[in-house]
């Protein structure tokens, strides 16, 4: 038996990386059409199952039964990682509107930026009682996969994987963080659509005022009438061309870079500086945020950020197709560090909410804005009012410009408290 455990694993039956990315390509497609509704039966399938779970499942779910091998195809590195990341994040950080965000009020701004300071700290308390409490549930890389879930919570998918990159978080632990992500995060976004329907009677009671959502409403109303376009030609291939323009800008730039912290400062290795990868996230989303400044940011109008997220969707794939289904329930008590992390992100953003009397409608927009970024914060934000939607996108697209920023910082202090 000794001798038949360490043979090695069968081959995958697919090892064409063109027929894996095709595979993929259709798999995705087929999740995002059954998720549109095309029958009741599915419509109600995934009211309870998020389209984003499957992305992840599904590749896993090949992987696993050796249809593909997904830890040695290069579908992931340096197609997905290198490239389709990058630009995901000068797509979702372009379209950031920071005057029409301090345009939203000083309430909601704070009380979204509280929903940030609760997911910090949320993840060093959890940490903190998990070590006092259950030591071998933070042991080890742990803190690793803390860091990607706060990249998540604070920003996005894109923010996570970045984090996943930058700590080498491992493929399972990476998926085991994922299933908490999207667990607790559906079981938010479920709460927060049920309290929506209950939103005034709930804001008569706190006494909470109202009427700067009202005023909301209208700008925002009078701006998607002026702006919004359908995409011709030239519009899709300017958008991948800044794209990818400052991905390669952001390659050519990252190596001479990591390079010279490497050779000429010995304490940037503490901080992933001499690590090009980094290099490369932080100067693809601080194009997209310079792009931001300028009349490229008209671009959303054509869909930039939709672009960004069908790369995203690709990336996520292909770090499902790394996971293993068999090792994914090996760590139950990561959930329980999850549930710890959100009770202190939502006791303080509902803190904060009271304290400046905000009504429900910044609450809920605040949270999500943080916990499900742009691909959630509008869902909850319609729920209250259909024109309020793009709110949520202003306040989910802050999280993808910061949570990468925010999220290496959190990982450098729960790196500490594991002692490595």
């Amino acid at each position: 038996m000794a001798i038949e455990s360490t043979l090695p694993a069968p081959p995958a039956l697919i090892t064409n990386d063109i027929v894996v990315f095709g595979l993929i390509a259709a798999t995705l497609a087929l999740i995002f059409w059954l998720a549109s509704g095309p029958t009741p039966v599915w419509k109600k399938v995934f009211a309870w199952v998020p389209a984003l779970l499957l992305c992840y499942f599904v590749p896993a779910l090949y992987n696993t039964v050796g249809l593909i091998d997904g830890e040695n195809s290069a579908l992931y590195n340096p197609i997905a990682s290198r490239i389709l990341l990058p630009a995901a994040l000068v797509l979702l950080t372009l379209s950031i509107d920071l005057n029409g965000i301090l345009k939203l009020g000083p309430k909601l701004l704070f009380v979204f930026v509280m929903g940030t300071l609760g997911v910090v700290l949320g993840a060093v308390v959890s940490f903190q009682l998990m070590e006092w409490f259950w030591p071998a549930a933070v042991a080890g890389d742990t803190w690793k996969g803390m860091a990607a879930l706060s990249g998540s919570w604070i920003g996005g998918g894109a923010n996570m994987v970045a984090i996943r990159e930058i700590y080498q978080v491992d493929a399972t632990l990476f998926g085991q963080f994922a299933v908490v992500d999207v667990a607790l995060a559906s079981t938010l976004m479920a709460t927060l659509l049920f309290l929506a329907n209950r939103a005034q009677q709930i804001d008569q009671r706190s006494g909470a005022d109202t009427r700067a959502i009202d005023e909301m409403k209208q700008r925002i109303s009078e701006y998607e009438a002026a702006n919004a376009r359908i995409p011709t030609l030239t519009d899709l291939m300017v958008i991948v061309g800044w794209a990818f323009g400052i991905v390669a800008a952001a390659h050519a730039i990252a190596n001479p870079a990591s390079a010279w912290f490497k050779a000429n400062a010995p304490w940037s290795s503490q901080f992933s500086l001499d690590a090009p990868f980094v290099w490369i996230v932080v100067l693809s989303t601080l194009g997209g945020l310079l792009l931001s400044f300028t009349r490229v940011r008209r671009l959303e109008n054509a869909g930039a950020s939709r672009i960004g997220t069908v790369f995203l969707y690709f990336l996520i794939a292909c770090i499902g197709m790394q996971m293993d289904f068999l090792k994914l329930a090996d760590r139950p008590e990561l959930l329980l560090i999850g549930v710890i992390w959100m009770s202190v992100h939502v006791l303080v953003i509902w803190y904060a909410a009271k304290l400046v009397k905000a009504p429900l409608f910044y609450f809920g927009v605040g949270s999500m804005g943080n916990i499900g970024a742009a691909a959630s914060a509008p869902v909850i934000a319609a729920a209250f009012h259909p024109t309020l939607a793009p709110v949520g996108v202003l306040l989910g697209t802050v999280g993808y410009a910061t949570g990468t920023v925010i999220a290496y910082f959190l990982g450098q202090i729960l790196r500490m408290m594991a002692g490595q």
